[in-house]
């Protein structure tokens, strides 16, 4: 064999050897770039899981937190007047004492209002319910957990609604100072209404106390349930909560068919 053929296929030999490296090279190289992409891959979804694992939790505490905050709210907040309207002009007698007597489908419940205590409140209640505000009403929220109250006063039937107006908080310390929790006893048998969280921002609904419940003095006291009423309330509240759940629309339907306040 010649010379000259030894070097051409020593030539083709190395330079099939390049290539075969030069391949060789190639397929590692896309193999680390695979398993780089495929580590990326695996750490994203590791994050992406982690990511709504956590924010599932956050949104479980937000919920247990909206939870409990409800359970120890006497009423949920109405939203506040966006109109702003004026509340009625004073008409009643300031030194007087008034009743509010509701005919109710569980049957007749009544409180008494002190006007000198609560004059901007029993005006306001003396002027809705001279205009048949609160006929045809359901008391919409009971508690029976924590704070044993039933709600009534919202047209709307919701917890939303009111008269488009606010009255002033009145009446503040007339159940004693606020204890280390920061609460005093709204005692069993109290009239009280209910406000959006915000001083003056009372409306229209209001909440009957059927069993001693603690609670910041930041609710209205203005009226007494008599004996009777108190009773027929209690039995409300017995009966509990539709499903069977401590807050929610009571299992005894308490509709106001009438209202009216009158000056004794």
């Amino acid at each position: 064999m010649s010379s000259s053929e030894q070097r051409r296929r020593q030539n083709a030999r190395l330079k099939y050897e390049r290539q075969q490296k030069r391949r060789e090279e190639a397929r590692r190289r896309t193999r680390r770039i695979t398993a780089i992409v495929a580590s990326a891959v695996a750490v994203v979804a590791v994050v992406g899981v982690s990511a709504f694992v956590v924010a599932d939790r956050i949104g479980d505490d937000k919920d247990k937190e909206k939870d409990t905050a409800a359970s120890q709210s006497p009423v949920p907040t109405p939203e506040e007047s966006e109109s702003k309207a004026p509340e009625p002009p004073m008409t009643i007698d300031k030194k007087a004492t008034y009743t509010m007597s509701l005919a109710t489908s569980q049957g007749d419940i009544a409180f008494s209002i002190d006007a000198a205590k609560t004059p901007h409140t029993a005006n306001s209640f003396k002027a809705l319910a001279d205009k048949g505000y609160f006929d045809e009403t359901k008391c919409h929220r009971l508690t029976t957990q924590g704070i044993f109250v039933l709600q009534c006063g919202d047209p709307k039937g919701d917890g939303t609604g009111g008269p488009g107006y606010n009255i002033p908080d009145e009446n503040l310390t007339a159940l004693g100072e606020a204890g280390a929790d920061g609460t005093v006893t709204f005692p069993a048998g109290t009239v009280a209404m209910a406000n959006t969280g915000q001083p003056g921002s009372g409306g229209s609904q209001f909440f009957l106390v059927y069993k001693d419940t603690k609670l910041p003095p930041t609710y209205t006291p203005f009226g007494t349930l008599d004996k009777a009423s108190l009773k027929a309330v209690e039995k409300v509240g017995a009966a509990g909560v539709e499903g069977g759940a401590g807050d929610g629309a009571p299992k005894k339907a308490v509709e106001i068919e009438k209202a009216t306040v009158e000056k004794n």
